[in-house]
């Protein structure tokens, strides 16, 4: 359980760019929050953003969806300018899946029937549906608690839920903010083999926002560092940590890495 990333993909043999910001700029009445970054995400690849709060992490994830639109520049996902494409279009067409860090279930509802629902709206083939959840619920180990409602869950359980409900619609881009925020670390650890199987096994390309530097790190390809509406560094984990910007920006001088 100790070394979660078994391997880190330093290149890609056919490296193709699924989500691509170019020049992009973002403001809320006078405060600026983007201004004018540029990145790209690779196909395959467990990307990560890191930075103090307020940094716009988040607002780049409302970005990639479609929540909101920048005041400048170009989103392009997949070759194609979506910029101005809603959301449910980014979804169906595009493939891309959310896991919010607070919610993302209905209370109420068991397990199963929180599938179930969401299933009836990202899934055509009726036949299909039972299948995939069915599937879904094996992976994450839930058959024990597919008939208990999900207010009852664990923290841990309703983020599997959560992630399952993200899965249903077999997604090329999952995007998951702050998805270790006050958990403990048995479930941290859970998490990041989930996220690192989902790379092995399904080749989705992930994205991960989150103030846990540590274990953030422990389990992307690549990190970047936003502070003052800017990237201030990009780079693999072990790169990173040693990156003067990244150290004075974020990291300070007594983290410490692996």
């Amino acid at each position: 359980m100790a070394i979660i990333k078994k391997f880190r993909i330093k290149s890609f043999k056919n490296v193709n760019t699924i989500v691509d910001f170019e020049n992009v700029s973002l403001s809320y009445g006078n405060r600026q929050i983007l201004e004018n970054i540029s990145f790209k995400i690779n196909e395959g690849q467990i990307f990560g953003m890191l930075g103090p709060n307020g940094v716009g992490k988040s607002t780049i994830f409302n970005l990639i969806t479609g929540l909101i639109v920048p005041r400048n520049g170009k989103i392009k996902i997949a070759g194609e300018d979506v910029t101005r494409y809603p959301i449910y279009l980014r979804t169906k067409k595009f493939k891309v899946g959310y896991v919010p860090q607070y919610g993302g279930f209905f209370n109420d509802l068991t397990l199963h029937d929180n599938l179930k629902a969401i299933s009836e709206i990202v899934i055509d083939n009726k036949n299909y549906r039972s299948e995939r959840i069915n599937y879904l619920i094996s992976k994450f180990e839930l058959e024990n608690l597919k008939n208990i409602k999900a207010k009852f869950l664990s923290g841990g359980q309703k983020k599997k839920l959560v992630i399952a409900l993200s899965l249903l619609s077999e997604p090329k881009v999952l995007l998951l903010d702050e998805c270790f925020a006050a958990l403990d670390v048995l479930t941290i650890k859970m998490l990041q083999e989930i996220i690192v199987n989902l790379q092995n096994e399904s080749k989705i390309t992930i994205c991960i926002c989150d103030h846990q530097a540590r274990d953030l790190l422990a389990c992307v390809d690549v990190a970047m560092i936003l502070s003052n509406g800017k990237i201030i560094a990009q780079d693999t984990p072990s790169n990173l940590v040693k990156n003067i910007n990244a150290k004075n920006a974020y990291f300070g001088d007594n983290f410490k890495f692996n």
